[in-house]
């Protein structure tokens, strides 16, 4: 259990204290923005993968007791919250967004601010929030909430380390788009700063997320080992 823990505990800080602080623009000015995200991605892939056999070793080890057990009600609320999460991620994915990776021109376009955008400015993150939620409402071993937890830590944060790296880095014209966007899901449409529109997200990006979701139902037994329908 102790190596899950290191290993999560490192995924999460390599992002929050390198990726989203002072200390990438201090690295990018002298390695490079390429060389850094060459390496950053590396490292990324390298503790992931540790976080992965780390989880399968401590899933098997007698210390993974459960706090709570799973009710046929709460599979059905896991199973909604998927798709949802899914819907999220694969639209967050496949929407140009300032707040991805290399995508900051997008701010120079007339239609920056437009689709999912338009109710979150962080969709692949809440997504990958609501998958960790999901996750834990059915599983409720110490393995489990460690892994989990700590992915949902990081989504959460990383909105807010995202946004801040941006106006660092973008100043004023962060500052339009964060004025008309929202990272709070609907938080922009409620409080009137903008309009939903579902057609506006790309029928087909909303396609793709549904067959996605479906692909990871069926196949999920043969990549967790456990069904994820009720």
């Amino acid at each position: 259990m102790t190596n899950l823990i290191a290993a999560a505990v490192v995924f999460v800080l390599i992002h929050l204290l390198i990726s989203g602080t002072r200390v990438r623009d201090a690295l990018v000015g002298r390695l490079g923005s390429g060389p850094y995200m060459g390496l950053f991605s590396l490292l990324s892939a390298v503790v992931l993968v540790w976080l992965g056999f780390a989880f399968a070793a401590a899933r098997g080890s007698p210390a993974n007791t459960a706090f709570w057990g799973v009710a046929p009600a709460t599979r059905h609320i896991q199973i909604g919250i998927q798709f949802i999460a899914v819907l999220f991620i694969v639209i967050g994915l496949t929407t140009p967004n300032p707040t991805s990776v290399r995508q900051e021109a997008v701010l120079d376009r007339p239609d920056a601010v437009g689709g999912v955008l338009r109710i979150t400015r962080h969709p692949f993150l809440w997504g990958v929030a609501l998958w960790a939620v999901g996750h834990l409402l059915v599983n409720g071993e110490i393995a489990s909430l460690i892994l989990f937890l700590s992915m949902l830590a990081l989504a959460l944060l990383g909105t807010a380390s995202i946004d801040a790296k941006r106006r660092r880095a973008l100043g004023a014209k962060w500052e339009g788009f964060a004025a008309q966007t929202s990272n709070l899901p609907f938080a922009a449409i409620l409080q009137g700063r903008q309009k939903l529109s579902i057609g506006e997200i790309g029928w087909w990006r909303i396609v793709a997320g549904v067959a996605v979701w479906v692909i990871l139902t069926w196949t999920h037994p043969y990549i967790a080992g456990v069904s994820a329908l009720p």
